[in-house]
């Protein structure tokens, strides 16, 4: 792996989570730009949201601590949603809305979409972008679970109102892809494209 800053853009504890469980050393500036939420398409959206958070971070560091033209350093942002019968779930706002997207996750396959853009500062500035999309297939939720899972708490700063790794996971009847992507990052193809040592 090549010697380097690495920083997410991000205050997600579980990106944190998925990029140690695979060894990539980084640290956490959390990006305050404004996100996009009228895209009518996921992928277009989720990218939209990751490469803000990482110009976001990447030109403040540009006149701070790496300021120096010396300085390597790459920009990891993230943004994920939820897409299913045609609509782009984020986080809920209130157990109502929570309620209402997990009935309509119920009994179907829906998709989650991860936008990952990465700027790179070394002899000249550098992006790499993709979108990561994995099926989740859900079992059929009574109200009494949706009520209880609800009462948990978990849903609220998720996308779809659901953690995976989390309670939610008893309803989870199979993916079709990545699993890390459903949790917010997917740090295998990250790893592979922008910092292995083939990359």
């Amino acid at each position: 792996m090549r010697q380097e800053n690495i920083i997410l853009a991000s205050s997600s504890p579980r990106r944190r989570e998925l990029l140690t469980q695979v060894g990539i050393p980084f640290t956490v500036m959390v990006s305050d730009a404004e996100e996009v939420t009228d895209a009518s398409d996921p992928a277009t959206l989720c990218l939209e949201n990751a490469r803000r958070k990482a110009e976001d971070i990447f030109l403040k560091l540009k006149t701070e601590e790496f300021a120096n033209e010396n300085a390597a350093y790459s920009v990891i942002g993230a943004d994920t949603a939820v897409f299913c019968d045609g609509r782009i779930f984020g986080k809920p706002v209130d157990a109502e809305e929570a309620a209402q997207m997990l009935r309509a996750l119920s009994g179907k396959t829906h998709q989650v979409y991860t936008g990952v853009c990465v700027l790179r500062r070394g002899t000249e500035d550098q992006e790499h972008s993709f979108v990561e999309c994995t099926d989740v297939h859900v079992a059929v939720l009574s109200e009494n679970e949706i009520a209880d899972y609800i009462a948990s708490g978990e849903p609220f700063d998720k996308a779809g109102a659901y953690a995976i790794q989390g309670r939610f996971a008893r309803y989870i009847t199979g993916i079709s892809g990545d699993y890390g992507n459903i949790v917010g990052l997917p740090v295998g193809r990250l790893y592979r494209e922008c910092f292995s040592s083939g990359s």
